[in-house]
């Protein structure tokens, strides 16, 4: 009898060690990248979630506050990298904010895991957050010792600034020169190239969309496969047409970029900002949105490409107009 005590003992302890080794292969962390900030200062709230890489997880997931006083501007925008010992880490950020001013506790948040033995989460610690109001100085400075202020520092004069202004000119020029030499070696070495004249981008693009169309992948239960082949189409649209190279890129980065080419956030840009967040919420959150969702989303797809595509410049021959002018007479 005390031997059977002794290996029920065992093998619950085994089960229990290794159920605890398991849970400790995942690991949740909620921050603030500051805890504390003035009323109406921007920060972001960080959630890391290290895991390995066949886990499948459903990821926390914010809408439009953290609590009544802290409020959601943006995000999440997510990404994912591969950590050491097998596993990745995937990170959510929210850009926040708050007009309340206190000390403020956010809950744990969790990450899911199903499987056949039921749910397990996965919590963080609690996250603090101290939002204070800019301090005023009191009505009677008497009772309160201030620095000494600071010597008055003089502007600088034209005199002191010219020799500088002079020697930053010079080395200007000196660059320039060397860089037009260079080039003018460099155009004298280069081989003559065959032209090739590829489809527009729009046509590449529409001709993707199309095929992704026709495969019918979301229709078949392949939501994940889908919004990734919708996304690769979008991405190689804008490296072909604004020349932002977003393959490698985040959607944040991607959009950044977007931006600094001179394109405006206008409603295009919120229709790809659209695309792009969601399809990072499918891929990377688990989040499966329903069918109306998919084709809003194939439909502001095409909408973007349609509006944002260069128009050809079709210039006529002289006989050509000279054919028309007879025909109209």
């Amino acid at each position: 009898m005390k031997n059977i005590k002794k290996l029920f003992t065992c093998i619950l302890l085994f089960f229990t060690v290794s159920f605890i080794s398991k849970g400790q292969e995942i690991s949740v962390t909620a921050a603030f990248d500051s805890a504390r900030i003035y009323i109406g200062d921007q920060i972001n709230f960080t959630i890391t979630i290290d895991q390995p890489s066949g886990a499948k997880l459903v990821l926390p997931y914010f809408k439009d506050t953290l609590n009544k006083q802290i409020e959601i501007l943006s995000g999440p925008v997510i990404d994912s990298s591969t950590i050491s010992g097998g596993k990745i880490r995937i990170i959510e950020k929210y850009l926040i904010t708050s007009f309340d001013s206190g000390l403020y506790k956010i809950d744990p948040v969790f990450a899911e895991s199903k499987s056949e033995n039921g749910l397990k989460r996965f919590y963080s610690d609690y996250s603090m957050l101290e939002v204070m109001r800019v301090k005023i100085a009191p009505p009677d400075t008497t009772s309160k010792i201030f620095d000494i202020i600071k010597p008055y520092r003089a502007p600088v004069t034209i005199g002191e600034i010219l020799p500088w202004l002079l020697l930053a000119i010079l080395a200007a020029l000196i660059i320039w020169f060397i860089i037009r030499v260079a080039k003018r070696l460099k155009k004298d070495k280069a081989e003559v190239k065959i032209p090739v004249n590829p489809d527009p981008a729009h046509v590449i693009a529409f001709r993707e969309l199309e095929k992704l169309k026709e495969e019918k992948l979301w229709q078949n239960g392949e939501i994940k496969k889908y919004y990734t082949r919708l996304t690769e189409v979008l991405r190689q649209y804008l490296e072909n047409r604004f020349e932002v190279f977003s393959l490698e890129l985040t959607t944040s980065e991607t959009l950044g970029a977007l931006v600094k080419t001179g394109f405006r956030k206008d409603e295009s840009y919120n229709k790809l900002k659209l695309v792009l967040t969601g399809a990072d919420l499918v891929k990377f959150a688990k989040y499966k949105p329903d069918p109306s969702e998919n084709e809003m989303n194939f439909e502001y797809s095409w909408d973007f490409v349609l509006a944002t595509k260069k128009e050809e410049v079709v210039t006529e021959s002289g006989d050509e107009k000279e054919k028309k002018k007879e025909e109209s007479v």
